[in-house]
């Protein structure tokens, strides 16, 4: 089930690709800023390959590897803004790369949790599925 909403609840943030722990992404901009990490499953979901990252698309075929990060309270805002910037999204924005979005992700210990997650924007999601390289099992890290 999706809900999209931009209201800024303090829902943690799936992440994929170069945001997870011990990825590039995560070194700069998440390290001493995050309260827990918990490695999870977006269902639903498909893996591309993008230009030095990934883009998930929604997929009912397909499940995605990743790490629900919950950001320090004080510093959740900070982490949002930070995080939007990155991913090159503006609410309501027609040329977004990512879409934030709310989507159920289940923890490896089976917990089902709502969380922000990235997903291509509508015009890469056209691209990704006409002519881009899938990334098998759905983990960035053993691609």
């Amino acid at each position: 089930m999706m809900t999209v909403r931009d209201d800024h609840s303090r829902l943690p943030f799936f992440v994929y690709g170069t945001l997870r722990p011990g990825e590039i992404n995560h070194s700069w901009l998440l390290r001493g800023r995050i309260a827990t990490e918990t490695p999870a499953v977006l269902h639903g979901a498909l893996l591309f390959d993008g230009p030095g990252y990934p883009y998930a698309v929604s997929d009912p075929r397909g499940h995605v590897q990743g790490d629900v990060v919950r950001p320090v309270d004080d510093l959740y805002e900070d982490v949002l803004a930070d995080l939007d910037r990155l991913e090159e999204y503006t609410p309501g924005a027609a040329d977004n790369l990512y879409e934030r979005v709310v989507r159920d992700v289940r923890t490896y210990a089976g917990r089902t949790l709502p969380a922000w997650v990235y997903l291509a924007a509508p015009a890469h999601e056209r691209d990704l599925r006409a002519s881009g390289s899938p990334i098998h099992g759905g983990d960035w890290k053993h691609r």
